[in-house]
């Protein structure tokens, strides 16, 4: 399918005058060509800035580096750029140096809780494994813009493979989150050999791999990249979608892709002032979200990081949008909102409290329309004391899996996984026999 509209055939021509239809859609032609200073971004778009203003966006491009593929930036309306979600994302603001106080280069201290090499261990029973810091484009708003403009770093093997050693070496481990940069902008052999090397770990339950790709570059979404996903299982997707105009054809038939390979999906959208602090937007991308098969995740508080003062909103923002999609949508179509807490404290749960009060038989909840209930607690309710001493707790504890291949009665004989050859009923006789005079002994 060609998603090639004239505006693409204009950027593409201005680009290279070589251009067709099958080089925009080349992932690495859209690569070597991503816009990395204000110059480009001028010629391609026609845009002009004041010469005040462009050496104040020189400035920030020199702490922040800027780099957008040409696929992203044919998304901006050029006639309202100023306004426009997708320009606010992608192109830097002289804002962007206004450090404020509470402002950190690693707000969520990944370097300090870095026990190996790439590996930043949070939680409990899973890690996050830092496998590049290639990126696609450079958001605005990222929270690791300490790493930005380092495009040519990925690590080696031998680096990785620290971090997989102690991925292997920690069993309370058993979900891998892969991130960045991004893990997309890997080729698919080296990727191939790092979720290879991961499935060789035992207590290793689950991957993820987080992206942006099929929202900046959905192009990579490759049918090669595909298959080798396909071979690797369990591997979930987490993307970061922030607005409705970001689902493009072209982002559809790259989720489309991926979902019809059962990879499942996932979004991760980050609440940003002046792009999708709006309860309308927010809805609408949600629904555009599950109508291409992916699960809405968190909503993200904006983090501390240094020069994105101007994208963080209250609280009571994401508050408010919240409340305007539980009971106005569908429940998997909500999102938790989240803040990822200053200094490696994890993502605490920001949302609407339902739970107005509680006594010792009944609590008092409220509905999203305002309707005030009760719930009724059970009277004959027995609680099992907890001492932690499982081995004597009467729940039943059998925490794997029941068992569904052990066949009985007739059904046992009949099957090639099962040894019997006879069936016995209980108690017989002569069981009983055997048992009270064993072979050899008189009665």
């Amino acid at each position: 399918m060609r998603y090639f509209n004239n505006k693409q055939k204009d950027l593409a021509g201005k680009i290279d005058h070589d251009s067709v239809w099958r080089n925009w859609k080349d992932w690495r032609w859209q690569k070597k060509h991503a816009i990395s200073n204000i110059r480009d971004f001028e010629r391609l778009t026609d845009i002009r800035f004041a010469d005040k203003e462009k050496i104040a966006l020189n400035q920030t491009v020199q702490k922040f580096p800027i780099s957008i593929t040409p696929y992203y930036l044919s998304l901006i309306d050029f006639k309202d750029y100023q306004n426009d979600p997708i320009f606010l994302q992608c192109f830097p603001t002289p804002s962007e140096l206004i450090m404020q106080t509470c402002e950190m280069k690693d707000p969520l201290a990944e370097e300090k809780d870095s026990p190996a090499p790439q590996i930043t261990h949070r939680y409990p029973d899973r890690v996050l494994f830092h496998v590049s810091n290639v990126c696609a484009m450079y958001c605005r708003h990222c929270t690791r813009k300490r790493k930005v403009g380092d495009e040519d770093y990925i690590p080696e093997k031998m680096t990785l493979k620290q971090g997989i050693d102690y991925i292997k070496k920690t069993p309370q481990v058993r979900d891998v989150l892969l991130s960045g940069g991004d893990p997309f902008m890997l080729g698919d052999a080296y990727l191939d050999w790092i979720l290879t090397e991961l499935e060789k770990i035992p207590h290793l339950e689950i991957i993820r791999i987080g992206t942006r790709i099929p929202v900046v570059l959905p192009f990579r979404v490759t049918d090669s990249l595909i298959e080798m996903l396909k071979s690797h299982r369990p591997v979930w997707v987490n993307t970061q979608f922030n607005h409705p105009r970001e689902m493009t054809e072209s982002a559809k038939l790259a989720l489309s892709k991926m979902a019809d390979a059962g990879i499942p999906l996932g979004n991760q959208a980050v609440l940003l002032a002046g792009v999708n602090d709006c309860p309308r937007i927010m809805k609408r991308l949600m629904h555009k979200l599950v109508q291409n098969r992916v699960r809405p995740y968190y909503l993200y508080q904006c983090d501390l990081s240094e020069g994105l003062s101007h994208f963080r909103t209250p609280v009571g923002k994401g508050i408010e949008i919240i409340e305007s999609l539980i009971g106005h949508t569908s429940g998997f179509a909500v999102p938790t909102y989240v803040i990822d807490a200053p200094g490696g404290g994890g993502k605490i749960p920001v949302m609407p409290n339902y739970l107005i009060s509680w006594s010792t038989n009944k609590v008092v909840l409220r509905n999203f329309e305002g309707v005030i209930t009760t719930y009724k607690e059970p009277d004959a309710y027995q609680p099992i004391f907890c001492d932690r001493n499982c081995e004597e707790c009467t729940l039943q504890l059998k925490l794997d899996e029941a068992e569904e291949t052990v066949a009985t009665g007739i059904a046992r004989l009949l099957s090639d996984a099962d040894e019997a050859v006879t069936l016995v009923p209980k108690d017989l006789d002569r069981f009983e026999r055997r048992n009270r005079h064993p072979a050899g002994e008189a009665e």
